[in-house]
């Protein structure tokens, strides 16, 4: 049986009313069309709904008892179909998951749980690591930003670069490199460590070199910046970072900067997402809070 389910707005309007006539006025329907719903909502149901009684109409107890769950369902369509509302943050109830690089999140983390526990208590993140080869977790749902260097290649999944950031080299204080001159030959002479989630052990810069005709010496690859770091920390190691990673105020101010000897174009910062959450207003307020942490970095 097929069901039409605009009778649920008649039968709402008859039961609150208590007539055909009334209920017409409501919905600005002549009494015989609301008469023939009637009808129909009788066959539907196999009850009468409102019988006559003298010159009123009283509903039998199949109507009264389904009358505030009618009532209750015509709301929540009307819900459905509004216009969203105005974002209510102190009572939004929601969970994000967003995928980040380790070096972005730590850029913006501190800013985006900020945030939260001012404006949006209810609201939890789950945050997770870079994957190690491309997934479709944006269209499948199981993330809701993705935030990386890369862009999308699918048509529905849409993109924003909020900005570039420029690498430089980190390494420890009394690394010989801090000695002299940073020239190119001594940068490409020196051991290496990059960063990598998929495990490579070559990246833009050694393009940039055998361009010049240098090659470096890559000891490892690591899966985070924070692990890179670390290693620098305690070797003659030195590693392409950002540039907000090391040094005062950072989570590394131990580690010492130089500029890289030659010209290496800046890394896009771009935030993906999903086309269904375009005019989501928490996502957008989601993708609004992490663009202004990551800013600050951004040349």
């Amino acid at each position: 049986m097929q069901l039409d389910l605009n009778l649920l707005v008649v039968l709402d309007a008859l039961l609150e009313e208590g007539s055909v006539g009334g209920a017409a006025a409501r919905l600005y329907l002549s009494e015989p069309a609301m008469s023939r719903a009637l009808g129909r909502i009788r066959r539907a149901t196999g009850d009468q709904i409102l019988v006559r009684t003298g010159r009123t109409m009283t509903p039998t107890q199949r109507a009264l008892a389904m009358r505030a769950d009618v009532h209750a369902l015509v709301q929540q369509a009307y819900a459905v179909l509004a216009p969203d509302r105005e974002l209510a943050l102190d009572t939004l109830e929601r969970t994000f998951t967003l995928r980040c690089h380790d070096a972005l999140l730590m850029a913006c983390g501190p800013h985006l749980l900020a945030a939260i526990q001012t404006h949006a208590p209810s609201v939890s993140l789950r945050l997770l690591p870079e994957a190690s080869s491309d997934t479709n977790d944006l269209r499948h749902g199981q993330i809701d930003l993705e935030v990386g260097s890369a862009e999308p290649s699918l048509p529905e999944i849409h993109f924003e670069t909020i900005g570039h950031v420029q690498f430089v080299v980190a390494l420890r204080p009394d690394h010989p490199l801090m000695e002299g001159e940073l020239t190119i030959d001594r940068y490409a002479a020196a051991c290496h460590i990059i960063v990598s989630r998929r495990g490579r052990l070559h990246d833009p810069i050694d393009e940039a070199l055998a361009s010049r005709g240098l090659q470096r010496r890559v000891v490892a690859s690591a899966p985070t910046s924070a692990a890179a770091l670390h290693f620098v920390r305690q070797s003659d190691l030195v590693a392409a970072v950002p540039l907000h990673l090391c040094g005062p105020h950072t989570n590394a101010p131990d580690l010492c900067t130089l500029p890289l000897p030659f010209d290496v174009p800046p890394i896009a910062i771009n935030q993906a997402w999903h086309h269904r959450y375009d005019n989501d207003k928490a996502h957008t307020w989601l993708r609004n809070q992490v663009r202004d942490g990551l800013r600050p970095l951004c040349n």
